[in-house]
């Protein structure tokens, strides 16, 4: 008996909806027209009208779109569907009521050019928002125009530059160097470079610690103007000498800024105003609800310490009797850095999951966030290499060192893991660890959840020792296989031809 070989099974070998097109087949019925095309010319300009009759474009039926997006909509992987082990990127489950109260219709249907008068909740809620920030956080100044954390970063180096200026005036020309950890976030030296300061790294101990030493070293080599420290850093370690590191900088004129982007290990229970810091900026799109990745929207306020809110953006929302209003009058601002005010819904949400969390809340929310990564620590580090000892906090990092022996790398392993049904991990990120995996299941997965991973990552790990061809070949359950990223990365295909189909079916 001849079984026959199934090739175009919907669900498995799904056509782009150009191949899927036939000529005529259309969704729709458009009523006769009723009225005189004469004198179109006069309406429409000819050089202004489409000449092609939508060549290219697919014809299909209502039931074919239906079922052909619904049908790659089941291959998506979301945070419904299981967890995002995401180091550094704080991607978990958040409530649906955050989501509700953030299309409130009151909300959504203002017009970010409304009048004062006419949005006095939105300022409200806006101005609520930035008191539970600054409590959050321990600094006093807060604003919420930038649009996410690099551009937050680039608001609080803005401020401290402007800073400097100030307080030591044509001299502050001479203190133009920023130091950045070599454990911090890429877009800290980034964000130091365009707004003028030249960057120096320091060097980790081999904690995954800011080097005390080193960063004496080059605090004595003068014209300092600040630190960027990520804390936790990107090895989820914190920095048990922040105070200590924050002085030094302090003693040589320079100002503090402290990434906040990991403060998912931080809410209700540290506060980087209470530890020296001048100048934070928050993910709300990580740690306060906002669904977070896809390049947007995001929401990255910055906060500061009451001596430097002056220079904060404007205009700022402050609060007049039972009014608030949008205060343009701050001649020392560093100026606007968004268009209105920032991406309002943003800071509903977060809003939304400060106030049904309260405080006890989001400390236990902080707890279960490091217990999760602590657990996942000791349950992995018999199995794959831990380049640094001290107990993590959100976030945990493994090398791949063991595998490596076998031939088998952090790339492979998170192919593999996709085959297991999970999300990869966050790979070759930090720089400073040699085949680098990134993990933070973050406090919205429970403990069943992360035993699963647990059997996942372990199953891996003997198949590298026992079977290295099986997981270097991985994924073997996607409808595509490995692919050739780097050449997809540099020679992009992004228009679809009709004779792309032929020539796919000739390589065969």
């Amino acid at each position: 008996m001849t079984i026959k070989k199934v090739t175009s099974h919907p669900s498995q070998n799904e056509a782009l909806i150009f191949e899927r097109s036939q000529e005529g087949r259309v969704g729709y019925r458009l009523p006769e027209l009723d009225v005189d095309e004469t004198g179109i010319d006069e309406i429409i300009p000819a050089e202004l009208r489409r000449d092609d009759d939508l060549d290219g474009v697919p014809e299909v039926s209502e039931v074919d779109v239906v079922r052909h997006f619904t049908r790659m909509s089941t291959w998506n992987y979301s945070i419904d569907l299981g967890m995002y082990p995401l180091g550094s990127c704080t991607m978990k489950y958040n409530s649906r009521l955050n989501e509700k109260v953030a299309r409130i219709a009151g909300f959504t249907n203002l017009h970010p050019l409304a009048p004062e008068g006419e949005s006095q909740g939105a300022l409200r809620l806006i101005y609520e928002l930035q008191e539970d920030l600054a409590e959050i956080t321990g600094l006093p100044g807060v604003s919420l125009q930038p649009a996410a954390g690099a551009h937050g970063e680039m608001t609080g180096v803005m401020i401290i530059r402007d800073a400097l200026d100030e307080k030591f005036g044509e001299e502050s020309k001479n203190r133009r160097v920023m130091l950045v950890p070599d454990s911090a976030h890429g877009t800290n030296p980034a964000s130091a470079s365009m707004a003028g300061f030249t960057v120096k790294t320091i060097r980790s101990t081999d904690e995954g610690l800011t080097d005390m030493e080193h960063l004496r070293e080059l605090c004595d080599q003068g014209g300092i103007a600040g630190l960027m420290l990520t804390n936790p850093s990107t090895v989820g370690v914190f920095e048990r000498n922040i105070k200590e590191i924050c002085d030094t900088i302090h003693e040589v004129g320079g100002l503090v800024y402290m990434d906040g982007a990991n403060m998912n290990a931080l809410v209700g229970v540290a506060r980087p105003g209470d530890m020296g810091v001048d100048v934070i900026h928050l993910n709300l799109h990580k740690t306060f609800s906002t669904p977070h990745g896809g390049g947007g929207p995001g929401c990255g306020p910055c906060c500061c310490t009451e001596e430097l809110s002056k220079f904060l953006p404007k205009p700022a929302i402050v609060k007049d009797g039972e009014r608030y209003r949008l205060d343009h009058d701050r001649p020392n601002s560093i100026g606007r850095v968004k268009a209105f005010f920032g991406n309002f819904g943003m800071m509903i949400r977060a809003l939304a999951y400060i106030r049904t969390h309260g405080d006890t809340g989001l400390r236990e929310a902080t707890e279960a966030a490091v217990l999760n990564a602590r657990y996942l620590a000791a349950k992995l580090e018999e199995d794959f290499e831990r380049p640094f000892a001290p107990d993590p906090m959100h976030e945990v990092i493994f090398s791949h060192k063991r595998q490596s022996r076998k031939g088998v790398h952090t790339l492979d392993i998170a192919k593999r893991l996709i085959d297991y049904g999970f999300h990869p991990m966050t790979i070759y990120f930090p720089l400073i660890v040699d085949g680098a995996m990134l993990i933070e299941p973050t406090e919205s997965v429970g403990r069943a959840e992360l035993d699963d991973f647990v059997d996942a990552m372990k199953s891996i790990a003997k198949e590298a020792q026992e079977d290295p061809d099986l997981v270097i070949g991985a994924p073997h359950t996607t409808r595509i296989g490995r692919l050739d990223e780097a050449t997809a990365a540099r020679k992009p295909v992004l228009k679809w031809t009709p004779d792309m189909g032929k020539q796919a079916e000739a390589a065969g």
